[in-house]
């Protein structure tokens, strides 16, 4: 036998990445490894899916290798609709699969769509039911030790091996099916292979050698083993974890596996035959639009110029009025260009969208936005390069007049570079998916779905991942960790290369260099499926005709209504010609609409969103000033920084702003020039006078793509569809097309006259710029958006906070972060309130309501519950009505009314003139009577349901009146709660104290002596000595590689959360302090790992302790506060004996009061004999006496 013959084998059974966390293999190396072997065919078969097919295809076949689809099912014993008990001991089997053909393709696609939509339970699987279906054009195996086949012959029964491999005869045809062997050296394939040999000749079915390859080479062996464990989330020294049994599940050369399988030649030349019979081709040709339905009578193309055509006239038509770009005090055309210029741009784009045969496509766009508009549905003015579009703004589909703010449709749809357009649309947040289920409706739910997208294992992620994998202390894999930069794009290997700190890690540690060494074979790995945020397909026939779905399991999106997904990701979808569409969810849409609600509610003013001009001073006040917490695009600290320099004035500051702060512009300086020439004209130069009408906008800064195009347009006369071309060229830095693109760009300046030395010097200006420059279309779209917002927020600061915070009710952070805000500008955020509150934060007047749904445990039918009783009644007067009237058979139950309680939502209904209002009576009481109460109720809506009435009924009403009149009344037996109880109750309840905050005494000594916030942690300088006044809200206790007790906390200041971390030398200093509700001030230095913002202790003090040190040593009188209740016998004497113990020279002052704050109230002042010297020793006597809180000092 030649050596060419022997190096003649396909891997038939191969598992990519794609085989998520439990294949290894990435395509591009599979393909690379398998071409390199001189292969002339390859396979995939992942688990269940067909996740990697198109991206596979195209590599392989670009690679100028064989690409050959297949799949390795999950076939269940039984039917594929069992779940459950219905399952229990009903096994589920391997089923290799793979597509002879277009037909067999369309049928792995229907296979695999069926396995997750129909099928999935632990895994998705198919039936032999489903499998008869649609076997035609696919070729089967017995597949590997996991197939229905093996396994009978493992349990020794061959008569069952047997019947098992002639279904499969039956179901797929006797040419189609083939006999599976695989030797890696396992025992019991040694003990079935013989069989399996047996059963093919008694079968006459032919034989193929497979190595069921896991990762690429056999040195992948160990990253493949981190992997399962990352999979199984158990560590590598667990003795029951997923494993496989050696080494040698790896891509093997064809010499290789001629060696194995010397004794049955025809099982490895049979691989070559079944890739000659496998011939699927993939289009990349064809575009799979819907077809939009027109009115009988009419072409596509007339019906798109009429829609066109009678927008159109609706937008000039409210230009004539002043209606859009309105200004204060305007009337009257509203716009610098003429209708001529209108008209003219128009017939331009449609010309152009219709010889491109795209009218359908902005049919069907105008078709969905019109559909939300007329159902009140926001939408978003514009994104991305469609905002450049006249035609899309006569339909609607986007509100930014591009001849207004100097946008080009080339920009968007370049007749010189045929592409399919791209509008994405931002919806309401919360009504995004009424839009989607209209389109579903319209065109078919089997034509339409969302996309899938995959997660990947980053550089750091990689790091964490493989450290748990094999069982490293925390603490020691986070230090790994935190020494690779914080870039979105940095690497393992960028990190080794760049880091010195990792270099001396990995030289000193073995098992530093083990975890990095196993975490850069695994970086980039797919290690999840997930659906995308936006991305929509729509096609004209069945999906699954086109592409397999996808549906995530329960609790990953699985019980969405519409989470059927695609299979291919977004890039994948559109190379196959399916129109893919974004419909985001934006936030600040939901903020908006909900800001003109409570306005129209609370006002009784109808604004819109048309009314607001665009030059209101109190919203460009509001931007220089920086107060722009909540303003969409607008809200970072950087930004914010920028803003306060910079003191827009004009829309047109915002829309560079916008587009300015990026990474690459701030770097280069752009930001502080364009800032500077704002500030002083003389700065502006222009190389040309003609370049002024071009840059004048933007103070002679170059911000925008589009400038970039005027620029080639106006001096070097190039088209603006070649101007795009250009703009494209520069962006991602082509030298071949730029070499070309100057010379055209400089001899074109010679025709008009511009010198080429000053030619030469443009081109290196708009290079310069180019790289940076930023889509105008897009950002101006935005910046109207942002300014919108500001403009709520300038002119409405009540409405428009309550907005926001209901919109991010769901976030504690930002919650905490907004209601701080509220408190700074002066809005009172109330507490939530039975008889008050609403389902979400409502405005009130001056004033914010809590709302129920966002109390802890409260859900949003129990809100409804609750109000629905509300509306009934005119309102609750007691705890025992509440419990009666409201129906406990949607969701209220013993927590929910707790949880009411505990947030203080009872409060205001308890207090009646002559009770005292103290929060901690209150809620003690009512905690005590809930029970009753809940029985109470329990048994009167059982009687009322079951229409029950005794001779006693009004005597018993009578009396069960009198108790719930007197239910709001305190009583003896209820123990108040402190302070602090009521706090922490309303941080379990609230997620946040609302009342009050543990810190809030100490806000003034804290702005004295800590110097930082958890919200300024991210922005500042990590070499910076920091203090920081805290709660810590958890502790979660480690251990570092050497045994040492380390610990990372939660903690919690006046504006928001942070994590600390505390090493071992500073967690013997205070381990003793690391406990729940423990106030404390944290020194140390500031770090920020990506997003994440936490503090390195050094440090920590008890925060009183620390604060009376401080004031004592300056004080000029102690002040102690007494209750009567805590006069109890002997405390007189023992407080006197106190005093004289600490005998010194500064006064005290003693207050006598009841517990009310409402109460007597008497202030003593002893002779001097009772002077004290302050000092912690005596703070803690005097509050063990007397309870916390008791004792201030005055300075």
């Amino acid at each position: 036998m030649s050596q060419r013959e022997r190096r003649t084998f396909v891997h038939l059974h191969n598992h990519t990445n794609f085989s998520l966390l439990d294949g290894a293999t990435r395509i591009e190396q599979l393909v690379s490894h398998c071409c390199a072997e001189g292969m002339r065919a390859v396979a995939i078969t992942d688990h269940g899916n067909m996740f990697g097919a198109v991206q596979f295809y195209r590599k392989a076949r670009d690679s100028g290798i064989k690409p050959l689809l297949g799949m390795e099912a999950y076939l269940a014993a039984g039917s594929r609709h069992d779940r459950g008990e219905a399952s229990a001991g009903r096994e589920r089997f391997h089923q290799l699969l793979l597509a002879k053909d277009q037909t067999g393709y369309r049928n792995l696609m229907k296979l695999s769509s069926v396995g997750y939509l129909e099928g999935f339970y632990y895994k998705p699987r198919i039936d032999k039911k489903i499998l008869a279906e649609h076997a035609k054009g696919l070729i089967a195996t017995s597949s590997c030790l996991s197939g229905e086949v093996p396994q009978y012959l493992l349990r020794g029964d061959y008569e069952g091996a047997r019947t098992a491999l002639g279904e499969l005869v039956e179901i797929f045809g006797h040419g189609n099916v083939y006999v599976e062997l695989q030797d890696q050296g396992l025992s019991e394939q040694r003990q079935i292979n013989p069989e399996l040999i047996r059963l093919a000749g008694e079968l006459d079915l032919p034989l193929i050698a497979t190595n069921d390859c896991h990762y690429l080479l056999k040195e992948d062996a160990q990253a493949h083993d981190a992997l399962l464990c990352i999979q199984t989330g158990k560590g590598m020294s667990h003795p029951a974890r997923m494993k496989f049994p050696n080494n040698e599940f790896y891509v093997k050369t064809a010499t290789e596996m001629w060696d194995i399988f010397a004794e049955v030649p025809e099982a490895i030349t049979n691989t070559e035959k079944v890739a000659e019979r496998c011939n699927v081709v993939l289009n990349f040709e064809e575009n799979h639009l819907p077809r939009f339905p027109v009115p009988e009578g009419q072409t596509l193309n007339d019906y798109f110029e009429s829609v066109v055509h009678d927008g159109f006239e609706r937008r000039i038509e409210a230009l004539q009025a002043g209606i859009t770009g309105k200004t204060n005090g305007s009337s009257g055309w509203a716009s610098k260009h003429d209708v001529e210029q209108y008209c003219e741009r128009l017939e331009v784009e449609l010309s152009t969208i219709v010889s491109m045969g795209f009218a359908g496509y902005f049919l069907i766009v105008w078709d969905f936005i019109r559909y939300a508009k007329d159902a009140g549905i926001p939408v978003g003015p514009g994104r991305g390069s469609a905002a450049g579009s006249l035609v899309a703004y006569a339909l609607g589909i986007t509100d930014v007049d591009p001849l207004e703010y100097g946008l080009f449709f080339e920009r968007f749809l370049n007749p010189e570079r045929i592409s399919l357009p791209d509008i994405d649309i931002d919806f309401c947040m919360r009504r995004r998916g009424e839009v989607i289920d209209y389109v579903a409706n319209k065109y078919g739910r089997d034509r339409v779905a969302h996309i899938i997208t995959f997660g990947t294992m980053a550089a750091k992620g990689s790091i964490r991942d493989v450290g748990r994998a094999m069982d490293l202390p925390y603490g020691e894999v986070d230090k790994v960790a935190k020494l690779i930069p914080d870039d979105l794009d940095a690497t393992i290997d960028a990190a080794v290369s760049s880091v010195p700190a990792l270099q001396e890690a990995i030289s000193k540690d073995r098992k530093v260099a083990e975890l990095v060494n196993l975490a850069r074979q695994l970086e980039g790995q797919v290690r999840h499926a997930s659906t995308h945020a936006a991305g929509v397909v729509i096609a004209d026939q069945p999906l699954t005709n086109y592409v397999p779905l996808y549906k995530p399991p329960a609790g990953h999106g699985g019980n969405q209504e519409h989470a059927v997904a695609t299979q291919f990701p977004m890039n994948d979808v559109e190379a196959i010609g399916l129109l893919k569409m974004d419909f985001l969810g934006l936030r600040t849409l939901t903020v908006v609409h909900d800001s003109l609600d409570f306005i129209s509610q609370d006002l009784g003013k109808k604004l819109t969103i048309e009314d607001i001009p665009i030059d209101d001073p109190e919203t460009f006040k509001l931007f220089a000033s920086g107060s722009t917490s909540g303003i969409f695009q607008f809200e970072s600290t950087g930004m914010r920084e920028a803003l306060r320099k910079l003191e827009p004035s004009r829309i047109e500051d915002l829309i560079a702003m916008n587009a300015l702060y990026r990474p690459g512009p701030i770097g280069s300086g752009m930001i502080d020039e364009y800032i500077r020439r704002k500030h002083d004209p003389t700065k502006v130069k222009y190389l040309l006078p003609q370049l002024e009408e071009v840059q004048k906008e933007t103070y002679g800064v170059i911000v925008y793509q589009e400038q970039v195009m005027q620029i080639a347009s106006d001096l070097a006369g190039f088209s603006l569809g070649e101007a795009d071309v250009l703009r494209k060229a520069m962006g991602k830095k082509k030298p071949e097309v730029m070499a070309s693109m100057k010379e055209k760009f400089i001899d074109g300046c010679k025709t008009r006259d511009v010198p080429p030395n000053l030619a030469k010097e443009i081109w290196d200006q708009v290079v310069e710029f180019a790289g940076y420059g930023f889509n105008k279309a897009h950002s101006a779209a935005y910046a109207l958006l942002a300014y919108q917002t500001a403009f709520l927020k300038a002119n409405y600061p009540v409405h428009f906070m309550a907005a926001l915070l209901s919109s991010d009710h769901d976030n504690t952070d930002k919650v905490v972060r907004y209601i701080s805000e509220c408190r700074e500008i002066g809005i009172p955020v109330l507490p939530p309130d039975v008889n008050e509150s609403n389902v979400s934060f409502t405005a009130a007047g001056e004033t914010i309501r809590f709302g129920l749904a966002a109390i802890k445990g409260v859900g949003e039918g129990a809100v409804l519950a609750i109000l629905d009783a509300r509306d009934r009644l005119s309102g609750f007067t007691s705890l025992f009505q509440f419990c009666e009237e409201v129906d406990l058979g949607k969701g209220i139950n013993r927590r929910t009314v707790e949880s009411l309680i505990k947030s203080g939502a009872f409060d205001l209904m308890t207090i009646q003139e002559d009770n005292d209002p103290d929060p901690g009576n209150i809620r003690a009481f009512l905690m005590s009577s809930l029970d009753i109460a809940l029985e109470s109720g329990q048994r009167r809506q059982r009687d009322r349901q079951m229409g029950q009435t005794n001779l006693f009924v009004d005597l018993e009403t009578e009396a069960d009146g009198a108790d719930r009149r007197s239910s709001s009344l305190p009583v003896s037996s209820a123990v108040p709660w402190t302070e602090r109880e009521i706090l922490a109750a309303e941080k379990e309840s609230l997620g946040f104290y609302i009342t009050g905050h543990p810190l809030e005494r100490h806000r003034d000594q804290l702005r004295q002596f800590a110097n930082a916030t958890t919200a300024k942690l991210s922005q500042m300088n990590s070499s910076r000595e920091i203090s920081l006044g805290a709660i810590i809200t958890s502790i979660r206790d480690l251990k570092t590689r050497k045994g040492e007790r380390m610990a990372v906390v939660q903690v919690e200041d006046l504006d928001g959360y942070a994590e600390v971390v505390v090493f071992p030398d500073a967690y013997r200093a205070c381990y003793s302090l690391l406990n729940e509700d423990e106030v404390v001030l944290i020194s140390g230095r500031p770090e920020t790992d990506g997003d994440t913002a936490r503090m390195i202790a050094g440090d920590i003090q008890p925060l009183r302790a620390f604060f009376e040190q401080k004031s004592h040593e300056k004080a000029s009188e102690v002040q102690i506060s007494v209750t009567l209740k805590g006069l109890s016998e002997g405390v007189p004497d023992q407080l006197r004996n106190l005093l004289e113990r600490h005998r010194g020279e500064v006064p005290v002052s003693i207050c006598l009061q009841r517990s009310s704050p409402r109460g007597f109230r008497a202030h003593v002042t002893p002779n001097r004999f009772l002077w004290v010297t302050p000092s912690p020793e005596l703070v803690a006597e005097l509050e063990e006496l007397l309870g916390s809180d008791s004792v201030h000092f005055r300075r």
